[in-house]
């Protein structure tokens, strides 16, 4: 089972701008609040491709997770493993900027809890129809899938075939039906953490504005000092 959400909206600020501050959106809970639940972000790859110009970047970041109660609620403690959600999500993000034609591709996926859920975020920053520089138009599509239900089949087989909990399930919902069940609360879950995140980037995108982006890069170059010297 697959289920799909995709939003558009629009940033007042120039292309170039919005890509600094995607980059920036993790660097600091002082510069973003709204990525508190950010542990920490490390890049593992970033080159310019010679023939196109191109920026391309891997990067992985550790967040808070805790996935949605009703999920676990529907599971057995066999599969969830009886901690209730609360883990830490490493989420892989990839990223093509052109700068020159004036676009921006990402893609960020988690790296656990895939075997209960799958939840693939695909963004497109551009500059609009009008040409008109000093706004970003942004295309949002958010993919969840999962195969739970068939992994519980396979995994409980035996279960299933002489009753009990495992029987309960697939038999009241289906197989369909868990995956349903799942997608659709993870996906109430995620529009609302994204309405949070494009709270964040136009956050990140005014203190630019009013501070400049060398303003900004030297308050989180004093403030990586900071925390060097406490630690």
């Amino acid at each position: 089972m697959v289920l799909t959400h995709t939003t558009a909206h629009q940033y007042s600020h120039p292309f170039p701008t919005v890509t600094l501050a995607y980059f920036l959106r993790y660097s600091s809970p002082q510069l973003n609040p709204f990525a508190a639940h950010v542990l920490s972000t490390d890049t593992i790859s970033s080159h310019v491709d010679p023939e196109t110009q191109r920026l391309h970047t891997t990067r992985i970041h550790l967040k808070k997770s805790r996935m949605p109660g009703a999920v676990f609620k529907m599971l057995p403690g066999s599969v969830t493993g009886g901690n209730g959600g609360d883990k830490a999500s490493y989420i892989l993000e990839t990223s093509v900027v052109d700068i020159k034609e004036g676009w921006m591709q990402t893609e960020s996926r988690n790296l656990n809890f895939t075997g209960i859920l799958s939840v693939v975020e695909q963004q497109n920053f551009k500059l609009p129809a009008e040409n008109m520089a000093s706004q970003t138009d942004v295309t949002t599509s958010v993919i969840f899938r999962s195969r739970l239900g068939e992994k519980i089949r396979g995994k409980f087989g035996q279960a299933h075939q002489e009753g009990g909990f495992i029987s309960g399930i697939i038999g009241g919902w289906g197989t369909k039906g868990i995956q349903r069940s799942i997608e659709s609360v993870a996906s109430t879950k995620t529009l609302d953490q994204l309405g949070k995140s494009r709270d964040g980037m136009r956050l990140v995108l005014e203190r630019i504005r009013n501070n400049g982006v060398i303003g900004v890069l030297e308050t989180l170059r004093r403030e990586r000092q900071r925390q060097s010297l406490g630690a």
